[in-house]
């Protein structure tokens, strides 16, 4: 089915209210749940309101669910000066818990994204040990990727990356692709037996411009830096651009097609994270970064189903 873009008028805002939405993860059963920095998590109900749930701690950015349907949630402490641990929480239960705090003797300070296999392998980046926002994204190379294996074996798994982001695996699990935000790109890595990851390429284009000092001038429009990625049924890689409000996405081919996009902000605001839902999985969620809500829409392709959607 061909890409076609979406118009931005025919988004609903729901979730009025909540506090930093960077992501959005929808059940198998429907129930649709968002970062919420007041909480846990928070589950948007079907009338468009919200439910905060569990305790407050962290401070949660990217999240996903595992095949029990327990809520995987990556803390970005940058932003607070915390810590940055990979945690799960369980909504049936309240069960609250850090997986994860340092690996290979190395601290966790901006998890900020997980995703899991259908091996049971939990991939996440950690994007910088930057003490602040502002050096985040100067450029350098600290950033890094780690899995948590079902025997609870953690490990380092590929290093020197620019502010790695969102995750996405390939339909069949065999490559994991990898936002690079202060690179305005995107890699893929081959995904080895063990829970183990080949060297990282670039996949498709550099996205747009950078800024900052010694840079040339850049229209926000034109701003590449990347965040959240998620892929569809066609094999299409569906990539955030929040300085620019812009979603494009990368078809199997290599060309870019531009998806969505308000160069206003008045609808989409600083997107950071794209979900499929919905009986047909073509409900769509975006996440925000700085909106105060969460967009619903309907997408011109389905998305992949997750392990936990299959």
């Amino acid at each position: 089915m061909p890409l076609s873009p979406i118009d931005t008028a025919s988004f609903r805002k729901i979730a009025m209210g909540i506090d930093r939405p960077e992501d959005v993860v929808v059940s198998v059963e429907g129930r649709v749940f968002a970062s919420d920095h007041q909480c846990a998590v928070a589950e948007i109900l079907p009338d468009g309101s919200f439910v905060r749930m569990g305790p407050q701690g962290g401070a949660p950015n990217g999240i996903n669910m595992d095949r029990d349907g327990r809520i995987l949630i990556a803390n970005f402490g940058i932003y607070d000066r915390q810590e940055g641990p990979l945690q799960r929480f369980n909504p049936a239960t309240g069960v609250h818990e850090t997986l994860v705090s340092e690996v290979g003797g190395r601290r966790l300070t901006s998890a900020n994204y997980p995703i899991m296999d259908r091996d049971g392998n939990i991939w996440c980046a950690n994007s910088t040990h930057a003490e602040t926002w502002p050096r985040a994204l100067d450029g350098r190379a600290d950033g890094f990727l780690f899995v948590l294996r079902p025997d609870g074996t953690c490990e380092i798994v590929a290093e020197g990356l620019k502010f790695p982001n969102g995750l996405a695996l390939s339909a069949d699990h065999r490559r994991l692709f990898c936002a690079q935000t202060s690179a305005a790109d995107v890699l893929v890595f081959d995904v080895l037996p063990g829970g183990r990851l080949g060297p990282g390429v670039r996949y498709g284009p550099v996205l747009g411009q950078l800024a900052g000092p010694g840079l040339p001038p850049a229209r926000e429009e034109d701003l590449g830096y990347t965040d959240g990625v998620g892929m569809d049924a066609e094999g299409n890689l569906w990539v955030c651009l929040p300085a620019a409000n812009k979603v494009i996405a990368i078809t199997p081919s290599g060309e870019k097609v531009t998806m969505i996009h308000d160069p206003s902000g008045e609808v989409v605001n600083h997107p950071t994270n794209v979900t499929w839902g919905g009986a047909d999985l073509r409900d769509l969620y975006i996440g925000s970064i700085r909106a105060a809500y969460v967009l619903k829409g309907r997408s011109p392709v389905a998305g992949m189903a997750l392990v936990h959607q299959a």
